[in-house]
């Protein structure tokens, strides 16, 4: 059966001509998206570091020569820093997806007791996987999960986590 799209309020289009556009605005809106670059050559990383302070020292007080030879240094160094690191894109789940989700995957009896509303150990590889534009795989989370740093790990997991809560929304201020 095909989708209808009701027609907007005729109180909502009086009080704003362009409502149809509005709603068509909110209805193409994409879900947030986010990364988590991983770079495991500490040469490349330092190097970019230093290219980006180098940069900002010479734009806060260098002439118009030094701030472009550390354009080009930073330039560079980003361009290696590029070349050897992972980038992850995860994307926030529609709501009733997320909320499946968490459904699927209830605490332990310890875990309840200890105030915790997910099984963490289960539910993570899931969100992982499912919010993964990179097609990481449940086995490929629960692996990188199990065998990362607590840092990475955490970072991994939270990437992902983070998304499902991101409020793109400004209230305005009345």
């Amino acid at each position: 059966m095909p989708k209808t799209t009701p027609a907007p309020p005729p109180a909502a289009v009086a009080k704003d001509a362009h409502w149809a556009a509005k709603l068509a605005k909110l209805r193409s809106r994409v879900r947030p998206t986010n990364t988590m670059t991983i770079c495991d050559d500490d040469a490349a990383r330092q190097a970019l570091e230093t290219a980006q302070q180098n940069h900002l020292r010479a734009q806060l007080g260098g002439d118009a020569d030094t701030i472009a030879t550390t354009e080009t240094a930073l330039a560079a160094a980003q361009a290696a820093f590029d070349d050897a690191a992972i980038v992850l894109t995860f994307q926030a789940l529609r709501r009733t997806d997320f909320e499946d989700l968490k459904t699927k995957h209830p605490p332990t009896e310890a875990q309840a007791e200890d105030g915790q509303l997910l099984n963490i150990e289960t539910f993570g590889p899931e969100l992982i996987s499912a919010s993964s534009l990179d097609g990481l795989t449940v086995e490929d989370a629960q692996s990188f999960l199990t065998d990362w740093s607590a840092g990475e790990a955490a970072q991994l997991f939270h990437t992902a986590w983070d998304l499902q809560d991101t409020t793109r929304a400004d209230l305005g201020k009345g």
